[in-house]
């Protein structure tokens, strides 16, 4: 974020005006097994994005209310946000899948990347 002032992030709305304001305005969404850029209608797999950030929030009286924001960079630079619920049932198992290969893809990157320097 270029503008160094803090900003609050306590809410959901709070969060997602501030990151589109840095520039995540695609509004991903899960096709099958791809994340959707609705306004390009091309399809990524986990291998074609970056989490750069993600953001919880937990609802106090109702657990339906507990939403994760997770800010996604695309491999040929598109910024956007993908939303889902956060924890029980209402959890989307597409997303779920979808964002816990990218976390294993990011993992064995980093370790190989790290093996690299260790070998120099």
């Amino acid at each position: 974020m270029e503008n160094h002032e803090k900003v609050e992030m306590t809410t959901m709305t709070s969060c997602t005006a501030t990151l589109q304001a840095e520039g995540y305005t695609e509004n991903f969404i899960m096709k099958d097994v791809w994340l959707e850029a609705p306004s390009t209608k091309r399809l990524y797999t986990p291998n074609d994005i970056k989490i750069n950030s993600f953001y919880r929030f937990e609802g106090e009286s109702d657990p339906a209310d507990s939403a994760i924001v997770y800010a996604i960079q695309t491999n040929d630079e598109l910024k956007g946000l993908l939303i889902d619920s956060y924890g029980g049932p209402y959890v989307n198992q597409q997303i779920a899948k979808f964002i816990s290969e990218v976390e294993d893809i990011t993992k064995r990157d980093t370790h190989s990347r790290e093996g690299f320097k260790k070998k120099n």
